[in-house]
Parts: C-alpha cells; structure tokens; sequence
C-alpha cells in the first residue's frame, strides 16, 4: 500500500480503534457501514485484511477500503 496516495487524517490521541478511524476519515458512512466493509472483508490495514472493528490504529498507520470504483486510503496522522 502506498500511503503517500492516502489522506492524512489526525487524530486527537495516541490511538483510535479501527471503526471509529473509518468514520472519522470519511472511508464508511456511519458504525453500522464500518462493521459491514470490515466483517466482508473490504478493509486493510498496512496492506493485511482486518476483521476486528476494534483493532487499536496508531499514527501511520495506514488503512485502505475496497470499493468497487477503486480503493481509498487514509493514514492516522
């Protein structure tokens, strides 16, 4: 994954779980939208498929979603 080609997204701790990163960065729509691209599969996080909602993210970090017009990428800043 190439993270200069993913938005900077700051967070305001040391870290962030993982659904509440892909609301925050814009990459899914509402909770419910993060449990559904993470429990299919669609979600990556430093270029490995995640499936725990609550994995701990840490600055630079990056996390890419799957969409069928292409991926989006953001990394914690």
């Amino acid at each position: 994954m190439d993270a200069r080609h993913a938005t900077l997204v700051e967070i305001s701790d040391d870290v962030i779980r993982l659904g509440q990163f892909l609301k925050l960065a814009g990459l899914a729509d509402s909770g419910a939208d993060a449990r559904e691209l993470i429990a299919d599969g669609e979600v990556r996080v430093n270029d490995e498929v995640e499936t725990r909602r609550g994995r701990q993210l840490h600055r630079g970090d990056t996390v890419a979603v799957d969409h069928p017009q292409g991926a989006q990428r953001a990394t914690v800043a």
